[in-house]
């Protein structure tokens, strides 16, 4: 059976739906939000713009770590803990690794937050990755606004995980954590520096049953590692602490430095540098973005293109000497 296509609705029925707090219409603009449709850029680009004033309130957690840490699991645990025992609403963007064949989400469903998933308070959304870097998708900046708008106080974002590149997500939250297994050793010494120095609380994770000793063991490790570094500007010492997160052991701790951490940068100043920060680097992303797309849909480079790609791919020429050439070719629209 065929599928037929939802209508898209009017930028005014998005935005009432988003300041409304209907999960529905959230989801679908943020659907939209996500098309590469260009009949959907004008849609998005309105919807955003008019929701942008309700936004900047929210808490936005950045939540990372090794494959196997348990991100999923504890982000579950740690949203129940609010949407049950504080009463509050709380939105969750798992972004999902990409196939690098066809493109597709890998991972891209609710399964592993099935709790949460179907909690009233909470509103989890997977997005792939699709090949963006940074460990989050291209337009999580944007949903995480539209999150904002529809009345949520709290925002996760969970990054894939796979590797060391998952660092872009420091940009765009307030709080950055970190997720590690018990038995420091090897993944101490293949942690990179740049992580740990952007890192606002490591929490070690499954330090249940037997892994208790080796959970505290690694906390020394890494705390111990914390202190080679220089004292942060915005004067927040990061801390390591371990916690079960299928036990529900040490999550409301945690949630605690997180509230900690917000009233010290509120207090001197540094929250508001952030955000700005954030802003800016919004900015420069949709910037390149949107350049990136005007090349693409040059004539001039549309009709180099093809065989441009098949040279580099076939050695001729240098990838470096191939994008001279399309840059080259590339001429801005002038205004009429």
């Amino acid at each position: 059976m065929k599928r037929v296509a939802r209508r898209r609705l009017t930028p005014d029925q998005y935005v009432d739906g988003i300041l409304a707090g209907d999960r529905t219409v959230l989801a679908r603009a943020i659907t939209v939000v996500e098309s590469d449709l260009p009949s959907d850029a004008d849609i998005a680009s309105e919807v955003i713009e008019r929701c942008l004033p309700h936004t900047g309130r929210s808490r936005r957690v950045g939540i990372t770590g090794v494959p196997g840490a348990g991100k999923s699991t504890f982000i579950e645990a740690l949203g129940i803990h609010l949407a049950d025992e504080r009463g509050e609403r709380v939105a969750v963007l798992t972004i999902d690794p990409s196939s690098p064949v066809s493109g597709g989400s890998i991972l891209g469903d609710k399964t592993r937050m099935e709790k949460l998933a179907t909690h009233e308070r909470a509103f989890v959304r997977p997005s792939a990755s699709r090949g963006h870097l940074g460990g989050v998708g291209r337009r999580t900046r944007e949903v995480m606004l539209l999150c904002e708008a529809a009345g949520y106080p709290h925002v996760f974002i969970e990054t894939v995980g796979v590797g060391q590149s998952e660092t872009t997500v420091r940009s765009m939250v307030d709080f950055f954590l970190l997720l590690m297994l018990p038995g420091a050793g090897d993944e101490l010494q293949g942690m990179k520096r740049g992580i740990l120095e952007m890192t606002d609380l490591i929490a070690i994770n499954k330090a249940d049953g037997d892994n208790r000793r080796r959970a505290e063991r690694a906390r020394h490790e890494y705390q111990s590692a914390l202190h080679l570094f220089p004292a942060a500007a915005d004067g927040w010492n990061p801390q390591v602490v371990t916690c079960s997160a299928l036990a529900g052991d040490g999550v409301r701790e945690i949630w605690d430095v997180v509230m900690e951490h917000r009233a010290l940068m509120e207090s001197n100043g540094w929250f508001d540098r952030r955000r700005s920060d954030q802003a800016l680097e919004w900015m420069r992303e949709a910037l390149l973005f949107g350049l990136e797309q005007e090349i693409r849909r040059d004539p001039a480079v549309g009709r180099r293109l093809a065989s441009v790609q098949q040279d580099v791919l076939h050695g001729r020429v240098s990838p470096f000497r191939a994008a001279r050439e399309l840059l080259t070719l590339f001429r801005p629209p002038t205004p009429g």
